[in-house]
């Protein structure tokens, strides 16, 4: 009988977790029961019902359970999702909407108001354009399925107006149909991808945007961490760095395919070029693990995560991880 600790494992099959799922990062110690889930169900699956031991989290929530001292699970800097929030502004383009300073008074959706994407993006707002939260009306729901809602509780000000849509609604629906001005969110509504008429992005070259952006900031926003349950490692203190470890080297594995042009790991004809631009503007390791790297990054979001009201205090980077997967031993 095998003396390993067995535990369940949730999270996107992405190329920097496929040696996870494949078995060429195991995580020390452990009999994993890996199971491949989209963010959205492992999230609502953690922070509803606890049901997996090491699971993709988000930052957001993670962020706002940890400030109320009622977090299930403590994270592990692996940063496994990581997105540019320019793309993520949608807009009618028949109300007037040139600039980010032209949604002041709009009704703009959500999906929830509290995921990692939308504290990104009101953050940028603000920051980079003075378009405060507050200015916004923000309306509630499912992007394709009616009946979406906060999977953690929430508490805004008074300031905030945020409504749930009704029951019978989506929110591409209503963008469509002109019943909102506009949308944010990590994903594209089904009516912009259908090229749906008045349906657009606030920034065309996007991609532009971003760089120029990350030229500025030094900031390449965090979406998800991994986190491990609470009880699991008070039970097994070692199993945070074994987990870690694990991704650490999956990550290594995925990095060292991009930069093969023998034969393409990704089913993109310049995946090469397109690898070593982003190490031309980013450096070497545009995608960082660890704490200290991302420290600025983690602040930045920590600011405007209670700027928003999300977190009731400011929340200090190193509250959200286990100590001891902050500090790898060196050879």
């Amino acid at each position: 009988m095998s003396n390993k600790l067995r535990i369940s494992l949730a999270c996107g099959a992405y190329d920097r977790t496929q040696a996870l799922f494949d078995g060429r990062a195991p995580i020390e110690g452990c009999e994993v029961a890996a199971v491949p889930v989209e963010p959205e169900e492992a999230f609502h699956r953690a922070f509803r019902y606890q049901e997996f031991d090491v699971t993709e989290i988000s930052m957001s929530s993670h962020m706002m359970t940890t400030a109320r001292g009622d977090n299930e699970y403590v994270a592990v800097p692996a940063f496994i999702s990581r997105v540019f929030r320019q793309s993520g502004i949608y807009i009618r383009t028949d109300r007037g909407i040139k600039t980010p300073q032209d949604l002041r008074g709009k009704v703009i959706g959500v999906p929830e108001y509290q995921i990692t994407a939308n504290v990104w993006i009101r953050g940028i707002l603000e920051d980079e354009y003075g378009v405060k939260p507050s200015d916004i009306k923000w309306r509630r729901g499912g992007i394709e399925e009616p009946g979406r809602g906060e999977r953690a509780p929430i508490e805004l000000g008074k300031e905030i107006d945020l409504r749930q849509i009704p029951d019978d609604k989506t929110l591409s629906g209503m963008l469509e149909a002109g019943e909102i001005d506009g949308y944010i969110g990590a994903r594209a509504p089904s009516c912009f991808l259908r090229g749906a008429p008045h349906v657009g992005r606030l920034f065309g070259d996007y991609i532009e945007a971003e760089k120029d952006y990350y030229r500025r900031t030094g900031i390449f926003p965090i979406m998800h961490m991994v986190g491990i349950r609470k009880s699991l490692v008070e039970e097994n203190p070692w199993l945070p760095v074994s987990v870690y470890k694990a991704f650490l080297k999956a990550k290594a594995l995925a990095m060292k395919e991009l930069n093969e042009i023998c034969h393409l790991a990704v089913t993109l004809p310049w995946m090469v070029h397109h690898y070593n631009e982003a190490r031309s503007i980013m450096g070497e390791d545009y995608w960082p693990y660890g704490l200290e790297a991302n420290r600025h990054t983690i602040e930045t979001f920590a600011r405007y995560h209670y700027e928003q009201g999300l977190s009731k205090r400011k929340v200090a980077p190193e509250e959200l991880f286990a100590r001891s997967a902050l500090d790898l031993s060196k050879i």
